[in-house]
């Protein structure tokens, strides 16, 4: 099922998301307007280009996906991101020392899931679903991309991972499915792309930054970086937000399912994955180092954002208001 295209949000997505309207054809030049890589505008812009490679939107034809135009337009909004995070990460080729960072959890750790589990309200809880629908309900798709791009025992690692992610040959148990039973449990709309209206641009640009990696072979090494830190980030974090569900009488498995997979996940990706793709080609140490700390940078824009809103007493979504149910989506 795909979704409807969204509101524009500046220059750049006014253009990309009227052009798409129309059938395919030329695509005009982008405005020369102030383009902030992080911003509200070029972040959707790329989010509407990469979704044409996933369930693409109502009334959009197929043949969007790959027009030069678009492509060429889209490259321009990538170069910018990439040079933005490029110039916002340490760098480095140590990826032994980056990954071995993220094992390490400070004892008086205050990030997201932490608030959520000891003092979280329950409209927290269900706007911090809100914003992560946008990946966990195509979860696993962008980093299905890079399969084809490894070898020998680096892939096979991989689609052992990636299998798991998508329940193991139960459709039921598919990850994406599992994360629609929460939102169901929440009393939101688990339909896919509900919600593309009221996420902000630190959300989208998590699940940017996924797809850009994936799409391109050379980047392969930092989607494998990425997939390294999201996976060992995951299993305390899931299992901090387990226990806010709990607190809070929720009923659902997503959480718990993600604790003990995700803690062998990473050990996978680290010996198995990474290694044997540095065992071939071992100049790709820096981009695997850049992958982990991309990922790390968006994630941490992310939880300020939430934070700060939150101890601050309001929503953190482009809309809706502090205690909202949100039951309803905004739709474009």
């Amino acid at each position: 099922m795909s979704s409807t295209l969204p509101t524009p949000r500046g220059p750049l997505s006014e253009t990309v998301i009227e052009t798409l309207a129309r059938s395919p054809g030329t695509v005009g030049r982008l405005p020369r307007a102030e383009r902030d890589p992080y911003g509200e505008d070029l972040q959707l812009a790329l989010y509407v280009c990469y979704e044409l490679h996933y369930r693409g939107f109502d009334g959009v034809a197929a043949e969007w996906e790959w027009e030069p135009g678009l492509l060429a337009a889209r490259a321009e909004l990538e170069r910018a991101f990439l040079v933005r995070l490029r110039s916002d990460t340490q760098g480095g080729d140590d990826v032994s020392a980056a990954t071995e960072k993220l094992l390490v959890e400070p004892v008086d750790g205050e990030g997201v899931s932490h608030y959520l589990r000891d003092q979280g309200e329950l409209w927290q809880v269900r706007e911090f679903v809100i914003h992560r629908s946008i990946y966990h309900l195509k979860e696993a798709d962008p980093h299905a991309f890079v399969i084809p791009r490894l070898q020998g025992r680096a892939k096979t690692a991989l689609v052992a991972v990636e299998y798991d992610e998508f329940g193991g040959g139960r459709a039921e148990r598919m990850h994406s499915r599992l994360f629609a039973d929460l939102m169901d449990a929440l009393g939101l709309d688990s339909t896919y792309g509900a919600y593309l209206d009221v996420v902000p641009a630190r959300m989208l640009a998590t699940v940017n930054l996924m797809s850009m990696f994936g799409l391109h072979r050379a980047l392969r090494a930092a989607m494998v970086g990425h997939f390294a830190a999201a996976e060992i980030t995951t299993a305390p974090s899931a299992r901090r937000m387990d226990q806010a569900l709990r607190r809070l009488g929720v009923e659902a498995v997503f959480y718990s399912e993600h604790i003990e997979a995700d803690a062998v996940h990473e050990q996978v990706l680290r010996r198995d994955v990474i290694g044997d793709l540095l065992h071939r080609e071992p100049h790709l140490a820096r981009d695997v180092v850049f992958g982990v700390q991309a990922t790390e940078l968006l994630e941490e824009r992310l939880g300020e954002h939430l934070l700060a809103s939150w101890r601050a007493g309001h929503g953190s979504l482009l809309a809706g208001d502090a205690g909202s149910p949100l039951a309803t989506p905004a739709r474009g």
